[in-house]
């Protein structure tokens, strides 16, 4: 198992476990949101649907990889593309906890983040968690197409997929 693809709605534990798996398994992990969105000398960008898929695909040259991110339209192959999916699917009420708790750190100073974290973009996870959970069916149906490469894991506290030790 080399290419890993984990996928999850927002404060759902994706980066944990990505990292979790990066040290355990020895295999590189990207943050997707990276990829989609790249630092610039101006700030943050957007880069394109193709630019996204360059990268991935550079990545995907150079041997193993994790991957982990949202369900975006732009990098449907890498359902495709990975030798396992894991789909972090924690409880609503542990996510929206995560995400105001994450936000208080952020405006604290107590944690670092990637985007300004601004009531805007608070708002933002908050809209696409209950678009998340309002297409939950579809996201689902998804995942059915790839069988058995997908796992899902609902506490990425407490259990650990199908062949990964707890780290």
């Amino acid at each position: 198992m080399n290419k890993i693809f984990i996928v999850g709605i927002v404060a759902s534990g994706k980066t944990t476990l990505a990292k979790q798996l990066s040290e355990q398994l020895h295999i590189p992990w990207y943050e997707l949101d990276a990829i989609v969105h790249q630092h610039t000398e101006t700030g943050r960008a957007k880069r394109t649907a193709e630019e996204q898929l360059e990268v991935i695909m550079d990545i995907d040259r150079n041997g193993a990889w994790i991957l982990e991110g949202t369900d975006r339209d732009s990098y449907q192959y890498l359902y495709k593309l990975a030798e396992t999916i894991i789909f972090v699917d924690t409880p609503i009420l542990v996510r929206l906890w995560r995400i105001f708790s994450r936000f208080a750190k952020q405006k604290l100073g107590l944690e670092t983040s990637h985007y300004k974290p601004d009531f805007y973009m608070l708002r933002m996870m908050l809209k696409w968690t209950s678009d998340f959970e309002r297409n939950k069916t579809a996201f689902e149906g998804k995942l059915q197409e790839h069988g058995d490469k997908v796992v899902r894991l609902s506490d990425t506290k407490k259990k650990k997929p199908n062949g990964f030790a707890a780290p």
